[in-house]
């Protein structure tokens, strides 16, 4: 059983941004999905992690249509199962790095790791207030914390944007060495070739299709 299927998704706003597109995720993949501004990636990205719902077409995540799911199950999938990373960090910013960790941690029953605080550089300063991180610090803190929820399916929205380049290439090794250690799963939405690339499979969403280019 995939992890994803989504199949002839379509999504309009004042015009066309896709029709028809497809896709699968499988357990132990990274998937890349690339696009100029504008092209409507974040949006499907959106509608594969349930944020949103497609004029047509389809999601199923783990054999089952999210879309027909009665709320509280669907609530329960998003806080169990998911782990969404966004560009914007949505942290709470009355709290500490530390303190943010604590919710994933309580919601999901699992321990904040000490190895993922030093893969992620940020030691030294889980215990500051979110407002006293600088942007980078403030993403990687972002990424602990939906990872401390140990997700299946990880839906990244360009992860690695307040990031420098070094930064972002170990932040990718780390997702890449999670997705093998829990049998999870990657989208990935950039406009970075090169990081995409680092993914297994590589889409391009180009003149509202989704087309595969590795």
């Amino acid at each position: 059983m995939n992890l994803l299927s989504a199949k002839n998704l379509s999504h309009s706003f004042d015009y066309e941004l896709f029709s028809n597109v497809s896709l699968e995720l499988n357990r132990n993949e990274s998937i890349a999905i690339i696009g100029i501004s504008g092209s409507g990636k974040s949006t499907l990205l959106h509608i594969l992690s349930t944020l949103l719902k497609p004029h047509s077409g389809s999601v199923e995540l783990f054999g089952e249509n999210v879309f027909a799911m009665k709320s509280k199950k669907m609530s329960l999938l998003r806080r169990n199962e998911l782990g969404l990373v966004f560009q914007s960090h949505y942290l709470f910013r009355g709290f500490s790095a530390y303190e943010n960790l604590e919710v994933s941690e309580i919601l999901a029953q699992e321990p904040i790791e000490d190895v993922l605080l030093e893969r992620l550089n940020i030691t030294h300063c889980i215990h500051q207030k979110v407002t006293e991180l600088s942007g980078g610090q403030q993403q990687r803190v972002s990424i602990a914390r939906v990872l401390t929820k140990k997700p299946t399916i990880i839906f990244a929205d360009e992860p690695t944007g307040n990031l420098d380049k070094a930064t972002a290439h170990e932040v990718m090794e780390l997702f890449f060495s999670y997705i093998k250690e829990h049998q999870a799963g990657m989208v990935l939405v950039t406009h970075d070739e090169e990081l995409a690339h680092m993914c297994d499979r590589v889409y391009r969403l180009e003149n509202k299709e989704l087309i595969a280019i590795k």
